[in-house]
Parts: structure tokens; C-alpha cells; sequence
């Protein structure tokens, strides 16, 4: 269960055994079965989520009941209210599983024991955080500035893995559209193939 954690960690720093070991022994596995919550809106978030298997979301939901997703994650990503995690406030997203999943949780005192003891540690949690804040950033921009056929454009092209395993009701939330909106733009686009 460790192994793609560890792979995707390895990618970007160096370990020796013994802080393999130490990193091991701050990792909590976790199972999920479909449609449950790893999270809910106003909890505070203790863990950051590694996915090993399955499929996870984040969302919020507003006073007319809709939901609005703002992340989703696959194998091999990382998952959390990430303001909650570091501050300690009530999180503001709902994280739930769109399939059964096999989760590694860090808790926040862990990472910050690592990042103490590991100092590649500390260089990869910086890496996560930069690469979380560019994420955000790239989304915003798209969100506000491209049109709905290039948002779809960029996710098919950019995450073909989730348009082909989250329903399409989903993506439609996660790119701010309706899901007629986002049918009537896939009937167009196929239509202009």
C-alpha cells in the first residue's frame, strides 16, 4: 500500500532507509468506501490524503444546495482542506469518495515532525505547496477567462483519466458549469469533429 506513496515521494527527494522507516511510521492507511467522507464542511481537517486507489472529491455546497467541485483526486495525488490542515479552522470542503479508495493520512503534527527531522522532507513539502498554490492559480484564470469548450478542452487533455471515471454532472460542477451546459458543449464539439 506504501509503494506508490513512496515512488511519487522518491521522485523528488532522497531517502535513506531509516527515514523511509520514520516516514512509514507516521502514515496512517485508510479505507473508503464509495460516497464516503473522508471530511465534511466545518470539521477541522487533521489529515492530508494521499490516494493509492480510488477516487476522491472536494466541494462546498451554497444555500440553494448545489455543489461546486473544486478538486478531484486520482491515484498517485494528494488531497485535503488545505487551509484547515495548516491553520486549524473549520474546513470550508466536503471530501467524500467517488469510489472505493485506499488512503495514506499524514496529520499535520507528523509533517511537522518530519519536516524537522527530514530536511529532503521539508524540501517536499515545499514542492506540495507550490505546486498546490500553481494549481490554484492555472484553475482561477481558466475558470474566469476561458470559454466553456476550452475548459473541457483543457481538462480532457490535461486529466484524461477523470473525465473517463467521474460522472458528467461532476466535471460540470468542477469547470462551473451546469451539466446542460456542458452536454450542449460536448454535442457541439463532436458535431465540429
Amino acid at each position: 500500500m506504501f509503494d506508490l506513496f513512496f515512488k511519487k515521494l522518491e521522485d523528488r527527494i532522497s531517502l535513506t532507509d531509516a527515514e523511509k522507516e520514520l516516514i512509514k511510521s507516521h502514515l496512517i492507511p485508510k479505507k473508503l468506501r464509495r460516497r464516503q467522507y473522508l471530511l465534511q464542511e466545518g470539521e477541522v481537517c487533521k489529515y492530508a490524503a494521499f490516494v493509492t486507489k480510488g477516487a476522491l472529491r472536494a466541494y462546498t455546497v451554497d444555500e440553494k444546495d448545489n455543489e461546486h467541485i473544486v478538486q478531484f483526486a486520482l491515484e498517485g495525488w494528494m488531497i485535503s482542506d488545505l487551509y484547515s490542515f495548516i491553520t486549524g479552522e473549520p474546513a470550508t470542503y466536503t471530501i467524500d469518495a467517488l469510489e472505493d479508495s485506499e488512503l495514506i493520512l499524514m496529520s499535520q503534527a507528523s509533517r511537522q515532525e518530519l519536516m524537522q527531522q527530514i530536511p529532503s522532507f521539508l524540501q517536499f513539502s515545499y514542492f506540495q505547496i507550490q505546486n498546490a498554490y500553481i494549481a490554484l492559480q492555472r484553475r482561477i484564470t481558466d475558470l474566469i477567462s476561458l470559454s466553456t469548450e476550452e475548459k473541457y478542452t483543457k481538462l480532457i487533455k490535461t486529466y484524461p483519466h477523470i473525465v473517463e471515471r467521474v460522472p458528467q454532472h461532476m466535471i460540470a460542477s468542477y469547470l462551473g458549469l451546469t451539466p446542460e451546459t456542458l452536454s450542449r458543449t460536448r454535442k457541439q464539439m463532436a458535431k465540429n469533429k
